[in-house]
Parts: C-alpha cells; structure tokens; sequence
C-alpha cells in the first residue's frame, strides 16, 4: 500500500537513540533523512521536514508522471521527441551529463521511453529537459505532485537552474519525497507494468551506486534516484527490498558546502547502514 503524508507524520518511532545526529555531527553540514520500513512501521527521521534543493532526485517523480500519462491514454512511450544539437548546446552541459542525448543528437530523435530511462538511469538532463517539456513544464510537474497529495515539492525551474540554491524553488523534505515515491511504486496511481517499469529503472541507476545503496546489505533489492550540485548537495532517495519483506523507503539529501563529493557520499553510504538496522 502506498504511504499517505498524514501516516508518514504520524510514526515517530527510532531505531536507534539518534544515529543521524551522530553522523551528522561528526562530518558537519546539514543532513535530513527520511526512512520509514513498511513491514513494521519503523522509521529513521532526522530533519524530515527541512527544505533541501532536489537536484536530480526529481526525475524520478518526472518518470511517474509521463508513466500515469500513457496509463491513462493520453501519450505513448514510442513516441519520438525531437532534439538538436542546439537543444543540447542551449542546455548548457558538457557531454558526459546528457550521455543518451549527446550520444544520438545526430539521429535528431528518441522515444519517450528511452527518454525516461535515460533521465533515470544515467541522470541524462537534456533528456529531463525534453520530457518536462512534454508536459508543461514545472508547472506541469507540480500539479501531477499535488495530485500525489504532495504540497511541499515543488518544481520551479529547468535544469541547469534548478539544481541552484534559491529559497524554497525546486525543493522538497525528506518526508514529503518519500510520501511521493510510495504512492508511485508501491500504491495505484500507476499499474502495475508501469511501476514495475519505473523501479526497473531506479534499480539499474548508476549515479547513486556510492551512496545509500552502498551502506544497504548486498542482498537486498535496490532502486535509486540521485541528484548533486557539485558544490554543496548530495542527495538521494532510494527503495529496497530486504529478503523476504516488504520494501524500505528512504530520502537523504545532504547539504555541505566545501566538503569534497566523495566525503558527502560516505555520509549517505553511512545513512544507508543506519536504515539496514532498521530491520535488526
């Protein structure tokens, strides 16, 4: 079943005294985590309801709502999107952050589907940009978000923009994104192929594969969505399937200006050990 934002607030149960203090307090920055186990109920909570910039991790909301489009009809994954070489160069990235795209910008097209699996699996922001386009733009992702019940993520901007610190523009909480992903994956806004497909997706994700993933037992199931801005955030929200039980979700977005990528990644790869105890 599909966790509502109502329920979500309502466990406050921990784990451990405050493992997430801990850890946040021994690497300084900011860290909010949201894990909740939904066999038990048990959740891991520390800034759940902070503001962080979403970067990247809002593709995975974006994959959803282009999946509920063509569940209800109005659009179909084979269909081509067209793009250019001036799509690719007005975006603003280097190659290797649209590798899909930049790879096939001479073939001039891609399907909807290769679209979606490439924002998710490789982070193909180029890719983000044609899809988002597709349906409105973030005003567009924001009303398919609030269908969720969701009323804190909120999309502002395009990429490369949106992965930028402004206020409240493109951000979400740990417990809000989490509401989301639930509703996405485990509840029936989607069917069932096309959350099957989704996870799919996350689960062969590449840019988190240092970061929860890696604290998380390797015989447990695991889908991603990542996100980063170089200088500060590293994000990243995640669902796992432990032998023999139902899935754990979890969100941690760090923000920890000057400390070097792979020291932010240990961070969540240390988020990720706490939420395995979850199930100790």
């Amino acid at each position: 079943m599909p966790i509502s934002l109502a329920l979500l607030g309502a466990y406050r149960v921990e784990a451990r005294a405050d493992p997430l203090s801990e850890i946040e307090a021994r690497h300084g920055g900011r860290l909010g985590v949201f894990a909740i186990d939904t066999d038990t109920g048990r959740t891991l909570t520390h800034r759940a309801d902070e503001r962080f910039t979403m970067c990247s991790t809002f593709k995975g909301l974006l994959a959803g709502q282009i999946l509920s489009r063509v569940d209800a009809g109005h659009e179909s994954l084979a269909r081509l999107v067209h793009f250019d070489a001036h799509d690719l160069s007005t975006a603003g990235y280097p190659d290797f952050l649209c590798p899909v795209t930049a790879a096939h910008v001479s073939q001039g097209a891609l399907t909807l589907a290769t679209l979606c699996q490439a924002s998710v699996e490789v982070s193909d922001n180029l890719a983000a940009i044609l899809l988002m386009r597709s349906i409105g733009g973030p005003p567009g992702l924001n009303r398919f978000i609030r269908s969720l019940g969701d009323e804190v993520t909120r999309s502002d901007r395009y990429e490369p923009a949106s992965n930028a610190y402004d206020g409240p523009f493109d951000t979400t909480t740990p417990r809000a994104i989490i509401g989301s992903a639930s509703k996405l994956l485990l509840g029936d806004i989607l069917k069932p192929s096309s959350r099957e497909l989704l996870a799919s997706w996350m689960i062969d994700s590449t840019p988190g594969l240092r970061r929860l993933r890696a604290g998380l037992p390797l015989d447990w199931v695991t889908g991603d969505k990542a996100g980063t801005y170089g200088p500060d955030e590293t994000n990243d929200y995640a669902i796992t399937w432990p032998s023999g039980r139902r899935p754990i979700l979890v969100a941690a977005y760090y923000n920890a200006p000057g400390m070097d990528l792979d020291l932010r990644e240990a961070v969540l790869r240390e988020v990720g050990m706490a939420v395995a105890a979850l199930v100790e």
